[in-house]
């Protein structure tokens, strides 16, 4: 028996206490066990959603330990959330074209980066984007990550020899798996190794590491114009079909030329300002 109970019992109790035995008074009686009875309904209900709702604030209280618990991760910190944002959107301006929005979102991941003091972190940042720059054929040396070279780890020196043409049968196996199949892959079966790579600015870096050290065919070439179109990146696009068409004005093919400069031209007016 429960606290709830006590009530009722004691409702029944007083009534059954005065209950006649005449006929004349088992009206009342029957009134008075009736209200009895009602008394001790509502008593169970009133118990009943007490406890339903006593139930209801027991399950949510766990629920929100439960999920705090589960939560309790530590946040990510505000340098590396900036940094790969700030990287994010300069790698997508860099292969739009927007050099400017580029430019600005570059230093910004640089200076976000910088409040670690970890050199090999920002010769990660500049390692991207000389990656960028690769892809888009721009093969200068690689001047940000070349003065943090000293205290780089050997991973990041690895990939800089790689973006620069240098890879060695040594360094390969340092580089990520994307790159590894390209690093010194024969010209002949260069464009299958290039096939193989599914992501697309993976694929573009390792055409502009086959164009840089002479292993790049046509059909390198060409795998990388699709790529770079398929993606709608502007400037990768234009670098490689301006490649082609200079080939192509080479080998005298003033049709194929012809045919490419005017997907130069169209690309160029995509990014025209309004």
């Amino acid at each position: 028996m429960t606290m709830l109970d006590v009530p009722a019992v004691a409702a029944v109790a007083a009534v059954a206490a005065v209950a006649p035995a005449v006929p004349g008074r088992f009206a009342a009686w029957r009134h008075a066990m009736a209200t009895a009875r009602a008394r001790t309904h509502t008593a169970a209900a009133a118990g009943a959603g007490a406890a339903r709702r006593t139930g209801w604030r027991v399950a949510t209280v766990a629920l929100c330990l439960w999920a705090a618990g589960c939560s309790s991760q530590p946040p990510v910190p505000d340098w590396k959330r900036n940094a790969s944002a700030a990287a994010d959107k300069a790698v997508a301006a860099s292969l739009s074209g927007d050099g400017r929005i580029a430019q600005l979102e570059w230093d910004r991941a640089r200076q976000q980066t910088a409040r670690t003091g970890q050199i090999t972190l920002l010769a990660r940042l500049e390692l991207l984007h000389c990656a960028a720059q690769v892809a888009s054929l721009n093969l200068a040396p690689c001047a940000g990550f070349d003065a943090l070279r000293a205290d780089a780890a050997p991973a990041e020196r690895a990939y800089a020899d790689y973006l620069a043409g240098r890879a060695t049968a040594q360094t390969v196996p340092l580089l990520p798996p994307a790159q590894q199949s390209t690093a010194l892959v024969p010209a002949e079966q260069a464009a299958q190794a290039l096939a193989a790579i599914t992501d697309p600015l993976s694929r573009l870096v390792a055409a502009g590491v086959l164009l840089h050290t002479g292993r790049a065919h046509p059909d390198v070439i060409a795998l990388a114009t699709d790529t770079a179109s398929a993606q709608g990146w502007r400037r990768p696009l234009m670098a490689w079909l301006l490649l082609q068409a200079q080939r192509a004005d080479a080998a005298g093919d003033t049709e194929e030329a012809a045919r490419l400069r005017r997907r130069i031209h169209l690309v160029e007016r995509s990014g025209a300002k309004p």
